[in-house]
């Protein structure tokens, strides 16, 4: 609009009308859309001269405080209820519940102690990074200037009050660097352009206008010229705006909330495959164990403690500790050495399991500002000269037009050029960058020449092009040129300059007219120093990359090739909308670089890659990433993300950097690594003792071990285990996603569980050479199988660790500490005075003879299946 229509349409909505009473605010919102700034102003009972006090205090009472809904505080207690709903957590506390039935009082008392500590240590860990990461919450703006009057007849006068204190119908003022206070409808606006990526995802600021009778809005909900939204910020330019919408009213608050719900994560998947494959073995066992008990030796419910024992056996007891233990520790170091706080626990299993990761460009591969690339002259050819005179509009525009800070492509241009800006020529005039002329101008002195002046006018193609004398065909080229360097994902500047005689008068618009095209400055976006690095580690850990951006295809791609990213085919948002979920997720394999990306794209993308088998974590910053970083498996985000975003992430980094994302995903996979090998070890340990007591309870005429000493014997190996939480994996086991796959744990665990089993049974053949049936040979029996299961555990766990000390052939480390300890308790505790309060005797020295050989003969073939498991790819 130009400048006296838009002073002629101020004034008449300034006019002074009649006192009278404020207009009722409508049931719904207006639409600010459509409306005209007067029908708007109208429409929320307000004006140009702004709210009485009397008026706001009334408003703020009905509307409620300008703030986003708060985030419902979990309690220590809620979050202990939730950590019960895990479905191991449920499974333990059943089997208590049932030896309790049985009164096996000394089993139910462990298994209950053991689900009270991991849910103790779970709730302090989030309790203790909940609190973390309110330290680090920051309301959006704490002030905001507004316009109000002490009554209906009192002066308008602006002054600050809390943003909380902001209500609908407020006059705001806007400067340079102020964050938008609440979603506004500009009424006037001077060279304004606001900050929007953390709602949009751009990185370039977005030119805004008062717009007094709007057409059609254009696509977008962030999209109208003439509105801003709470989230933004001011740029450059000033203005005065109505508010439209406050607190949860406003579409930041909408776009939180368009992210909110519990996803089923990795982790999540995991536990309840593996939980429900021990479920049905432990289901199946009891009966199986009363079924041959009553069926061989007629022994009936006499035995039910004897199954109940079993099933505990099967049941790795110290999971949740051991968990919740690993994960703990890994995120407190995480805290500690790196400054990365996990929100939620089990989100640094999900990080160990990511195999892709989606983040935006901006501020993540780039630093969110611009540099230089090359000066072009009107052939596409080098030349350093428009470079100079780029430079030199730049300096004196910041010089002679007061502005209070450099625009980010002036701040590039006068750094590529260096102390030549400053050494140029001197300057005389400047009209600052327009928005909505999308151009700059500085008058200069002409080097060489009294009584000359020399325009350097710098800014968009079109605009400078039109300024600039060309016959038709020229303009077509230099069109064609600046799109060429465009597509490559470049930024433009066009530079022309014109001769005038100097004098002594305003220098003004009408001036700029009858350039010389002298040239195009392409900009691209600085890399991030760590990008390229991280990005070869991420890959060589198995992770790969997907560049979700609101930017145009050309940059993001350009991006990607500065970095050795291959691009590939670039999908735009649009193309993205033509796909079905089906088609989407195959084509998003494939591809690298998504552009053009609105909130529930990015959204959308997430779910296809998840829905095809990837798990996914997803880093953002801003309330666009929400619906996304909900979506993911585990959502991570900058410690400068907004308040909202910080809440709702698993995992806050110190700063938007790829190699703080390596770090996180590393110690994931070291605690995802010892959980899995823990798992790995012990239920096949389990499983093969299982197997090894059903089929002596159906051969021997008296049981083959005590409940106590069942006991007794799981609390000595998950005493050991706690170990497993304490190992450090080694690097081959942080080379790749760590996943805890129900079929693949199925088969090792049936495999190594068959190899434990005969181990066992070959002990039975020993223990029956050795004993003579006699009643004290059952003593002798119960003691014999007591120690060799004591043993063949201890082996397991040093043979199938996979930690970094077995990798490099070193004999120290918690495990091998644990399993020594463990293996001493299996020889001596039969012998100890403990023995016989346990109806354990005394084995003859044959026994232990033939022992050793059978476990040597069990480590060898322990040793084979190990290494032919590990060729055939498996992890252990």
């Amino acid at each position: 609009m130009e400048p006296v229509a838009e002073r002629a349409a101020v004034c008449r909505a300034a006019a002074p009308v009649p006192p009278q009473p404020p207009a009722p605010e409508p049931a719904t919102p207006p639409d600010a859309t459509r409306l005209t700034s007067l029908q708007l102003l109208r429409a929320h009972g307000s004006g140009p001269r702004g709210l009485t006090e009397d008026e706001a205090a009334r408003r703020l009472a009905r509307h409620g405080e300008n703030a986003l809904p708060a985030r419902r505080r979990i309690t220590r207690r809620r979050r202990l209820l939730h950590s019960l709903r895990d479905p191991f957590t449920t499974v333990l506390l059943c089997l208590g519940l049932l030896s309790a039935v049985v009164a096996a009082w000394g089993t139910a008392t462990v298994i209950c102690s053991l689900v009270l500590v991991s849910c103790v240590l779970r709730v302090t860990g989030e309790h203790r990074a909940d609190r973390s990461v309110g330290l680090l919450r920051a309301l959006l703006p704490t002030t905001a200037t507004v316009v109000r009057r002490a009554d209906e007849e009192g002066p308008p006068q602006a002054r600050e009050i809390p943003v909380g204190e902001v209500v609908p119908g407020d006059v705001v003022r806007l400067g340079p660097g102020d964050l938008v206070p609440a979603d506004v409808r500009l009424l006037r606006a001077t060279g304004l352009s606001v900050h929007q990526q953390a709602l949009t995802g751009e990185s370039a600021p977005v030119a805004k206008e008062a717009v007094q009778e709007p057409g059609a809005p254009p696509p977008g909900p962030f999209a109208p010229p003439h509105l801003c939204f709470q989230g933004s910020s001011v740029a450059y330019g000033s203005a005065t705006a109505l508010v439209t919408a406050t607190g949860a009213a406003t579409r930041f608050a909408a776009a939180h909330r368009a992210g909110d719900g519990r996803r089923f994560t990795a982790f999540d998947r995991s536990v309840h495959g593996i939980s429900w494959t021990l479920i049905r073995f432990m289901l199946l066992t009891p009966p199986l164990v009363l079924v041959a008990g009553a069926a061989l030796h007629g022994r009936g419910l006499e035995t039910l403690p004897f199954a109940v024992a079993v099933a505990v056996g099967l049941t790795p007891e110290m999971l949740p500790v051991v968990v919740t233990t690993a994960l703990a520790r890994g995120a407190s170091r995480l805290a500690r050495e790196h400054r990365v706080i996990v929100t939620r626990l089990p989100a640094l299993h999900d990080l160990g399991a990511v195999d892709v990761l989606c983040l935006d460009k901006t501020g993540t591969l780039t630093q969110d500002r611009p540099v230089v690339t090359r000066a072009l002259d009107a052939e596409g050819q080098d030349d350093p000269e428009v470079l100079r005179w780029a430079a030199a509009n730049a300096w004196w525009t910041l010089h002679l037009a007061d502005l209070p800070v450099p625009d980010a492509l002036d701040e590039a241009v006068l750094e590529a050029a260096g102390e030549e800006a400053a050494d140029g020529p001197e300057g005389v005039a400047a009209l600052p960058f327009d928005p909505v002329r999308r151009l700059s101008t500085a008058v200069v002195r002409t080097p060489g020449r009294l009584g000359r002046h020399t325009l350097v006018v710098k800014g968009a193609v079109e605009q400078v092009l039109d300024r600039c004398a060309l016959d038709p065909d020229e303009r077509e080229r230099l069109l064609g040129l600046a799109a060429t360097e465009a597509a490559a994902g470049s930024r433009l500047l066009a530079v022309a300059v014109a001769e005038r005689d100097s004098r002594p008068g305003e220098w003004t618009h009408a001036d700029e007219r009858g350039l010389t095209f002298r040239g195009l400055v392409t900009f691209g976006d600085a890399l991030a120093p760590t990008a390229a690095d991280a990005l070869g580690e991420l890959a060589g850990r198995g992770v790969g990359v997907k560049i979700l951006t609101g930017d145009h295809p050309g940059t993001a791609a350009q991006v990607c090739r500065d970095l050795g990213l291959d691009p590939g085919q670039v999908l735009t948002a649009d193309e993205t909308d033509r796909l079905t979920d089906a088609e989407l997720g195959a084509v998003a394999r494939r591809t690298t670089v998504f552009a053009r990306c609105g909130p529930g794209h990015k959204a959308r993308i997430v779910t296809a890659l998840r829905a095809g088998g990837h798990t996914v974590g997803f880093l953002g910053d801003g309330v666009n990433d929400l619906p996304a970083l909900h979506a993911a498996d585990v959502g991570l985000c900058p410690r400068g993300a907004v308040d909202a975003v910080r809440e709702s992430a698993d995992v806050v980094l110190a700063e938007k950097d790829l190699a703080a994302v390596d770090r996180a995903i590393t110690a994931g996979r070291h605690s995802g690594g010892n959980i899995g090998t823990y798992l790995r070890i012990t239920l096949s340990s389990n499983l093969g003792n299982v197997f090894a007591m059903l089929a002596t309870a159906l051969l021997l005429p008296f049981l083959p071990m005590l409940p106590a000493q069942v006991l007794v014997q799981n609390l000595c190996f998950d005493a050991a285990q706690l170990a497993f939480a304490y190992e450090r994996p080694s690097r081959a086991v942080l080379r790749r996603p760590i996943r805890l796959r129900p079929r693949g744990f199925l088969r090792f665990i049936t495999g190594f569980g068959l190899i434990n089993a005969a181990a066992d049974v070959a002990t039975f053949g020993v223990l029956a050479l050795t004993t003579h049936g006699t009643l004290a040979s059952q003593e002798a029996f119960h003691a014999g199988w007591f120690t060799e299961n004591l043993l063949t555990q201890a082996l397991v766990m040093v043979i199938l660790r996979g930690g970094r000390h077995a990798a490099e052939g070193r004999s120290t480390g918690p495990v091998h500490r644990a399993a020594l300890g463990l293996a001493v308790i299996g020889v001596l505790l039969p012998l100890s005075p403990l023995g016989p309060l346990l109806a354990m005797g005394t084995l003859p020295p044959l026994y232990y003879a033939l022992l050793a050989t059978v476990l040597a003969l069990y480590a060898v073939v322990l040793v084979l299946a190990r290494r032919r498991h590990e060729r055939a790819g498996g992890a252990v």
